[in-house]
Order: structure tokens, then sequence, then C-alpha cells
């Protein structure tokens, strides 16, 4: 059964124990999954990744129908979740589920999907599509934080804001919690100290780094790395500027892949592609399969924990994931 995300209830979870996350939208993935069935949970919680249930399928079913007196209520939370698991899923439905949720977060699935078309038919299973923010959302939610918390900011600064996260709202909600700690005593924030703040000016060291890494250009992609000192936090800022522009080349590739027309496909990107970097995104397309840009988009949220417990050797865990994704 389809659901959108604003109609999501509470309903919803009572009615159903196994959810299908569908789409690009993690940020907003984030949101629900916090807000409709961790906040005040207190049964337990299990994480994995598909490959760790697909090895070892024999103990995700005991977990699954194995009763606990440890563990009255479980959520199990399935990432990296691909068409394989269609065939689980359908097993899984044959037993009853007893106080157990079973969430599989996904990328983009098509109309094609087995597993999407199994969650959308089942009125026992619950799909939500995750469609990308736009600035228009995004403008909508910086304003509702910011007036909620009482903070002064002009609408140019929040423009500004808004126009340099990408469509995610992850990194939004993450800039309007520094400008709420930086503004606990004054409650107010200036256009020139937002940029301070977050460190949004441009920078074009990374924003040449990261274009060449997704065209496949190792030379130069080495030489940027051994002429710039980048910190831990640019670290994470370049694998974030990865990630939206990687979410930005898959829809450019499904396009491409249904008009067989490069040009074309380019013209629909959203928000339009500057010309003067066309020529390296359509360099990026062709490097690129659908496949592959998925599976770059889900590696990304790992490697960026590695760099962030690590940050002694952030650098070098990163040098190393560019070089291996840039030589594929």
């Amino acid at each position: 059964m389809i659901v959108k995300v604003k109609e999501f209830s509470k309903n919803n979870i009572n009615n159903s124990n196994i959810f299908l996350f569908y789409g690009l939208n993690e940020g907003l993935k984030n949101e629900v999954l916090k807000n409709s069935f961790l906040a005040n949970f207190k049964g337990s919680i299990y994480r994995y990744e598909e490959k760790e249930i697909t090895e070892k399928l024999n103990n995700f079913y005991d977990l699954i129908f194995t009763k606990s007196f440890f563990d009255n209520e479980k959520i199990i939370i399935l990432s990296r979740v691909s068409e394989k698991f269609e065939k689980i899923i359908s097993e899984i439905l044959v037993k009853k589920l007893d106080s157990i949720k079973i969430i599989l977060m996904s990328g983009p699935l098509d109309k094609k999907s087995k597993l999407r078309n199994l969650f959308e038919k089942d009125k026992n299973l619950i799909c939500i599509p995750f469609y990308e923010d736009n600035n228009y959302t995004l403008s909508k939610i910086a304003t509702n934080f910011l007036r909620e918390k009482k903070i002064s900011i002009s609408n140019e600064t929040i423009n500004f804001l808004v126009d340099r996260m990408s469509g995610d709202r992850n990194n939004l909600n993450n800039e309007l919690n520094k400008i709420e700690l930086y503004t606990k005593d004054t409650k107010k924030i200036s256009l020139d100290e937002l940029k301070t703040l977050t460190n949004l000016s441009e920078n074009y060291s990374i924003s040449e780094l990261v274009d060449n890494c997704l065209a496949g250009n190792t030379k130069r992609l080495c030489h940027i790395l051994n002429e710039n000192n980048f910190s831990s936090e640019d670290c994470i800022l370049i694998l974030r500027t990865i990630l939206n522009k990687s979410k930005r080349n898959l829809k450019i590739r499904v396009n491409y892949e249904q008009s067989n027309n490069i040009e074309n496909a380019l013209s629909q990107s959203k928000p339009p592609i500057f010309w003067k970097e066309k020529e390296i995104v359509k360099k990026q397309i062709s490097n690129s399969s659908k496949t592959k840009i998925e599976n770059l988009i889900f590696k990304i949220n790992s490697i960026e924990e590695q760099v962030k417990s690590n940050s002694q050797n952030s650098i070098y865990i990163l040098s190393d994931f560019l070089i291996n994704e840039t030589s594929a």
C-alpha cells in the first residue's frame, strides 16, 4: 500500500509490521524514522545492511520469529536494500509477526521494481516514496525553524543558506542547529556571520576535486589532493558535495537512459547546470551507470562515519575512497 509522507500516521504504524522507505531524500527518511518509530521507543533496535542479512539469512529469521524474554518489542532497520529482498519479504509474509517492525531503506526504485510492486500491491505492507526536497521546501523548513526559535534573519540570508544546500535536508538541519547555538544570546544573525559560521562560501578546490573524481580523472584528482591540505571538516564537506552531485547525476543518468540524448537529459536538471560545468558533467554521466551511481551514494554514509570516528586519518580514508572510486 502506498502512503505519502505527509499522510503517514500512527494508524499506519499500528496496522503494519513491514515498511519500505525508498528514494533519495535521506534527510526526510531519517526524520520519519526518528519521529514516528524511534522517539520514546523502549524496545530493542537492530540495524543491518542488506549484505549482512543475505550472508546469514537464518540468523535474520531467528531474530524475527524467535521470541525472547528480554526483547518484548523490536525494530529492525535494514539499509541499502535492493531487489534481492523481494523474495525474503515474500517468505516473511507467510508467517505472523508479533511485536516487531521492519523498516527497509532503499534508494530510488523504478516502476518495474519487484520489491516496490510487492509493497504497493499488498495492503499489509506500507510503501513510502521519499522525493527530493527543492529550494521551496527547504526554505519553508528553515523559516519555520528560525521563527520557532525566535531568531531574527533576513530573507536574503535564508535564501543564501538554502541555495547552498543542494537539496540536502540533512545538511540544512545541521546548519540550522549551528545557527541556533551561535545566536543563543543575540537571537539574530547577519549574512556575513552566516558565511563565517557555516563555511558556505564557494570552495573551488573542493568542487574541482569532486568533479574530477566523478569524471574518472585520476591524475587530476591526485594532483588536487596533493596540492591541498584538507582538514577533517573539509573531508566531511567533500563527501557531502559528492553525495549531492551524485544525486543530481543519478537523475540525469536515468533521463539519459530513457531518451538516449545527453543534451536533453542535462537540460532537464533542476537546478540548471551552469554552462561552464556541462562538459565535465557529460563526462561524469558517460563514466557511470545508474547502478554505479547508486552504489556510490550508498557508500558515502559509511565513509563519513569512518572519517568522523578517525579524524587523525580522515584525509587518508577519504583519499583511498576517492582514488578507488575514480579508478573503478
